[in-house]
């Protein structure tokens, strides 16, 4: 269950707080006054902030969306660059796309930026809620084009892995384009993948493999083994 903390001058400032960010009306969350808080001295001194923790008796997929792109919306203000963000619920994680005439700005190079921007709404989703959120950022559908490219790249190498029974190596890639390789080849009994090197140097080798032997890693590839 998610659960929510906020802080304003007063309990009924943080409750419409929590309507507004979690999409929900008040009958609909589980409200918890950790502080009513205190106007202090005239109002100033030693004045202390009501503090609320509060928990969705149901949390709507779309809430979680409308929070992602409230979220991501707040951060493109700081780019100079008209942004429009739609969001939608897909079979297990929330779609960002950002709608710009800067949309290469925007992904940077090899989707660096939009992988960042990725994180920044992801790590302040975790914070806000308790449960594992899957978020994509996306724009000018790079992401899918991004995929069918590197899908390319993985049955190229294959097949010069299986003609020429020799390992390759890919460049450098982040743990998103790792996993496309590994799900590209991973019905392809021919060949074997895995994962090497640390940190940004962290590559996909694909190697060959011999007649009559199982390949070891055909299975789902997680995040982590990416």
């Amino acid at each position: 269950m998610s659960i929510l903390e906020l802080e304003e001058k007063s309990v009924e400032e943080a409750i419409a707080r929590a309507c507004e960010q979690l999409q929900l009306p008040r009958e609909q969350l589980d409200i918890e006054i950790i502080s009513k808080g205190s106007s202090g001295i005239f109002g100033i001194v030693g004045a202390k902030k009501a503090k609320i923790r509060v928990t969705p008796k149901v949390l709507p997929a779309t809430a979680v969306a409308e929070r992602a792109k409230m979220v991501l919306t707040e951060i493109l203000k700081h780019v100079d660059l008209p942004t429009v963000v739609e969001a939608e619920n897909k079979e297990d994680y929330v779609y960002l796309n950002i709608i710009s005439n800067g949309s290469g700005l925007l992904i940077g190079k090899r989707g660096k930026t939009l992988n960042a921007l990725q994180y920044l709404v992801s790590k302040i989703l975790q914070q806000e809620f308790t449960e594992s959120l899957s978020i994509v950022v996306d724009t000018e559908n790079y992401r899918t084009k991004r995929e069918g490219s590197l899908t390319e790249l993985a049955l190229q190498l294959s097949e010069k892995v299986k003609r020429t029974l020799r390992p390759l190596t890919t460049g450098p890639m982040n743990s998103q384009d790792r996993r496309i390789i590994h799900l590209a080849l991973k019905e392809d009994h021919d060949v074997r993948t895995k994962s090497k090197g640390e940190g940004n140097l962290r590559r996909v080798v694909i190697y060959p493999v011999r007649r009559g032997k199982k390949p070891q890693n055909k299975i789902t590839v997680t995040e982590q083994e990416a």
